[in-house]
C-alpha cells in the first residue's frame, strides 16, 4: 500500500512536471512571439519616421532648386568674367614683360652706340689738338696787314639807311598785324565767354523757377499740416472738449437795413416752432443726411467695383469718383472713410491679378483720377485758418432756416450738399479747392497704386518676351543649314522659321498696344513701358553677346540683324506717339550687331571703331567682342594686332582710375517718370457729357450727375 501510495505519488508529481514544462514553453513561446511582433511595428514606425524625415528634406530641396539654379547661373556668370578678367591680366602681363625686355634690348644697343660714339669723339679731339700744335709750329712769325681800299662810301652808307627804314616799317606792319590779331581773339573769346555766361544764367534761372514752385508747395504742404496738427490739438484739449459739448444755436444779428425783416422772421420761427431748440431735434435729422449719404457712397463703391468701359475715351469710373468727391465737398473735410473705401476697391481689384485687360483699365482710371487731383486740389496755406464762407441755401423754410445752425463741421456740411437745393455749376473748369489731409493722403496713395499698376504691366511683359530672347541671340543651325544656293522656295521657309521667334516678340508688344490702346492709356506712359522694355531687350541680347563665344559669329550678327530690323519696322509701325525712343534704346546691340557683320575689320582702325562704328561701346565691351569673334561663312579674321595691343593699353590706363570693371550692363526697372511730368504730358479732361451707369441714373442722389453744360 505505501509502495502503491509512493508510486502515484512520483506518477503525480511527473505528470506535473510535464504540464509546468508545457506551460512554461508556449508561455516563453507567446512572449517571444510578442516580442518578435513589438520589434517589427517599432522597426516600421522608426522607418516610416525616418522616411517622412527624408521625403520632408526631399520637398524642401525641391523648393530651393530654382534659387539654387539661379545662384548657379550667376556663380557661372561670375566665374566666367573672373577668369577671363585674370587671362586678360596674364595676357596683359605678359606683354608688358615682352615690351620692357624689348625696351631693355634697345637701351642697352643705345648705349652701346652712345659708348662708341664717345670714343670716336675723344679721337678726333686728340687728333685736332696734335694737328692744331702742328700748324702753330710750321706757321710763319710775322703776319703782314694789307689795307683794303674802299670806293664810293656815301653810295653805301644810303643804301644801308634806306633798308634799315625798309626794315623798320616791315616790323611796325607785323608788330600792328599781330597787334589786331590778339585783339580779334580776345574778342572772339570774351564773346564765347558771354554767350556760355548767358546760357548758364538762363538755366540758373529756369532751375531757381522751378526751385521756387518747389518750395512754395512744400511750405503750403507744412502750412496745411501745421494746421492739422492745430485743430486735432485743440480737439483734444479740454477746452475744445468743452466746446464741442456745448449746444449749437445760430445767433441773428439785427442791421438798419433788415431790421424789421428779422424781426418778422424771428416772430414767424417762434410762432412756428413754440418749443426751444434742444440737441435732440438737431440730432433727428442729421442722422437722417448721415444715414442718406452712406448710402450713397456705398453706391458709388458697388458701382465702381465694375467695369464702366469709356466714354469717348474719357474712363467713366475716374469721371464719377471725380464728380462724386467734389459734389459732396469730401476733399475740404477733415475726417472721412470714403478715400479709404475708395483705394480698397482698387487694391482689391488689382491684388495678383494678372490680366493685362484689367490692369491697362485700372492704369487708365488712376492716370486721370490723378490728372483730376493735381489740376484741381491745392494745400490750404496759413489762410485757410479762417473759417470759409458757407454758401446759404436757396429754400426760404423752415428747415432750410433751422438746418443753417445745424452745420457747423465740414462732414455735416458734406452730408446737407446732398440735398440742398442749391446746385453747382457745369464740371467743365476746375477750380482749385484747398485740400485737407485725407485728400492730401488719397492723392500720395493713389500715386502710389499707379506706379504699381505701372510695374505689373510693365514685369508681365518682360516675364513673357524673357524665354523669347535667349532664343534670339543665336540662329538655330538647322534652319541656318537649310539656306541652300538654287532653292528659293526652302530658302523662303528656312528664312520664316529663323524669324518666327522675333515675330513672337513682335506679336507680344501688338498685343500689349492694343490692350493699352483699347483701354485708353496716356500715351506717356505707353511709351514709358515700351522704352524701359526695349531697354531690357538690349541689356539680355548684349549680355548674351558678350558672355557666350558661340553668338560671336559672323553668320549669327547676321541673323541678330534680321531679327533687330523686324522691332524697327514695329516701331515705325507703332508711331512714335506710342514707341517713343524706344529704337534708340537698342544702341548697344545695334552696334554690337553692326561690328560683326563688317567686312575688312582689319583695315579698321581704332579710332574708326571707337568713334564711328561703335561710339556706345567701351574699350573692354570692344575688345571682348573682337576677341571672340569667329567668321563661319567667309573665314576673315578680326581687327589687327595692333588694334588689340592699344586696347590693351587703354584698359590698363583706365583699369586704374575706372570705378567699376565690369562690361554687362544693367536693367534699370525704377519708375521713369514724376506726377508733374504725367500732368504736363496729359491733355485736359472734358468731364461735361459723361453718361453714368443706369445704377446711378436712377438714384435722386446723383442727380448732379445729370447736368449738361451750356
Amino acid at each position: 500500500m505505501i509502495a502503491r501510495n509512493e508510486f502515484r505519488m512520483k506518477k503525480q508529481t511527473k505528470a506535473a512536471v510535464h504540464i509546468q514544462a508545457k506551460w512554461r514553453s508556449y508561455h516563453a513561446n507567446a512572449y517571444y512571439r510578442k516580442l518578435c511582433k513589438a520589434a517589427l511595428v517599432t522597426q516600421c514606425g522608426w522607418r516610416s519616421r525616418v522616411a517622412r524625415r527624408e521625403l520632408r528634406n526631399l520637398k524642401m530641396a525641391a523648393r530651393e532648386t530654382g534659387a539654387l539654379k539661379e545662384a548657379k547661373d550667376k556663380l557661372e556668370k561670375r566665374v566666367e568674367e573672373l577668369t577671363w578678367r585674370l587671362q586678360l591680366e596674364k595676357r596683359l602681363r605678359t606683354d608688358l614683360e615682352e615690351a620692357k625686355a624689348k625696351e631693355n634690348i634697345l637701351l642697352q644697343e643705345a648705349l652701346r652706340a652712345r659708348q662708341l660714339e664717345l670714343e670716336e669723339a675723344k679721337a678726333m679731339i686728340i687728333k685736332e689738338r696734335e694737328a692744331a700744335r702742328r700748324a702753330i709750329e710750321e706757321a710763319p712769325p710775322v703776319i703782314k696787314e694789307t689795307p683794303v681800299i674802299v670806293e664810293d662810301t656815301a653810295k653805301i652808307d644810303s643804301l644801308t639807311s634806306e633798308l634799315e627804314t625798309v626794315k623798320a616799317l616791315l616790323q611796325s606792319e607785323s608788330q600792328s598785324k599781330e597787334e589786331v590779331k590778339k585783339s580779334y581773339s580776345e574778342v572772339v573769346t570774351k564773346n564765347e565767354d558771354l554767350m556760355k555766361q548767358l546760357e548758364e544764367a538762363v538755366t540758373k534761372a529756369s532751375e531757381l523757377q522751378d526751385s521756387m514752385q518747389r518750395l512754395e508747395e512744400k511750405v503750403s504742404n507744412l502750412e496745411s499740416e501745421n494746421q492739422v496738427l492745430r485743430q486735432q490739438a485743440v480737439a483734444i484739449s479740454p477746452t475744445g472738449k468743452a466746446l464741442a459739448m456745448r449746444p449749437k444755436t445760430t445767433i441773428i444779428q439785427r442791421t438798419p437795413e433788415n431790421g424789421n425783416a428779422m424781426d418778422g422772421e424771428m416772430r414767424r420761427i417762434s410762432a412756428l416752432a413754440p418749443i426751444p431748440y434742444t440737441p435732440e431735434s438737431e440730432a433727428k435729422p442729421q442722422k437722417f443726411l448721415n444715414e442718406k449719404q452712406q448710402e450713397n457712397q456705398d453706391l458709388l463703391i458697388k458701382c465702381i467695383s465694375q467695369d464702366l468701359g469709356f466714354s469717348k475715351g474719357r474712363p467713366i469710373a475716374a469721371c464719377l469718383i471725380y464728380k462724386s468727391l467734389l459734389q459732396w465737398r469730401s476733399f475740404e473735410v477733415e475726417r472721412t472713410n470714403i478715400f479709404d473705401r475708395i483705394i480698397q476697391t482698387i487694391a482689391s481689384a488689382i491684388e495678383g491679378q494678372e490680366n493685362n485687360d484689367i490692369l491697362a483699365y485700372w492704369l487708365s482710371n488712376s492716370a486721370t483720377l490723378l490728372l483730376l487731383l493735381q489740376r484741381t486740389l491745392k494745400a490750404s496755406g496759413a489762410a485757410s485758418l479762417t473759417p470759409q464762407r458757407r454758401r446759404t441755401s436757396s429754400s426760404a423754410s423752415l428747415f432750410g432756416r433751422v438746418s443753417q445752425g445745424l452745420r457747423t463741421s465740414s462732414p455735416q456740411n458734406a452730408a446737407f450738399a446732398l440735398f440742398s437745393g442749391r446746385s453747382h455749376g457745369g464740371f467743365d473748369e476746375l477750380r482749385q479747392i484747398e485740400a485737407k489731409y485725407p485728400a492730401l493722403l488719397f492723392k500720395q496713395q493713389l500715386t502710389a497704386f499707379l506706379e504699381k499698376i505701372y510695374g505689373l504691366m510693365r514685369d508681365n511683359l518682360k516675364k513673357e518676351i524673357s524665354p523669347l530672347l535667349g532664343l534670339c541671340i543665336q540662329a538655330p543651325r538647322n534652319s541656318r543649314g537649310s539656306l541652300v544656293k538654287g532653292r528659293a522656295q526652302a530658302n523662303a521657309i528656312a528664312q520664316q522659321a529663323l524669324i518666327a521667334h522675333w515675330q513672337n516678340i513682335v506679336k507680344s508688344l501688338n498685343n500689349y498696344l492694343n490692350t493699352m490702346r483699347a483701354n485708353f492709356v496716356p500715351p506717356f506712359l505707353i511709351r514709358k513701358v515700351f522704352t524701359q522694355t526695349f531697354c531690357f531687350i538690349n541689356v539680355q541680347l548684349f549680355n548674351s553677346l558678350l558672355l557666350r563665344r558661340e553668338c560671336c559669329s559672323f553668320s549669327n550678327g547676321e541673323y541678330v540683324k534680321s531679327g533687330l530690323a523686324e522691332l524697327e519696322q514695329w516701331c515705325h509701325a507703332a508711331t512714335e506717339e506710342f514707341a517713343g525712343s524706344s529704337w534708340e534704346e537698342l544702341k548697344h546691340i545695334k552696334q554690337a550687331v553692326g561690328f560683326l557683320v563688317i567686312h575688312q575689320k582689319p583695315k579698321k582702325s581704332l579710332r574708326e571703331i571707337t568713334k564711328e562704328l561703335c561710339p556706345a561701346l567701351s574699350i573692354q565691351q570692344l575688345y571682348r567682342i573682337s576677341t571672340m569673334y569667329w567668321d563661319d561663312k567667309y573665314g576673315t579674321h578680326s581687327v589687327s594686332a595692333e588694334v588689340i595691343s592699344s586696347m590693351r593699353v587703354t584698359m590698363t590706363d583706365e583699369s586704374n582710375n575706372a570705378l567699376s570693371s565690369s562690361f554687362l550692363l544693367d536693367d534699370d526697372s525704377s519708375i521713369p517718370f514724376s506726377i508733374d511730368e504725367i500732368s504736363k504730358s496729359m491733355e485736359q479732361v472734358e468731364l461735361a457729357d459723361v453718361d453714368p451707369p443706369p445704377l446711378l441714373r436712377q438714384n435722386s442722389g446723383f442727380s448732379f450727375l445729370l447736368q449738361r453744360s451750356d
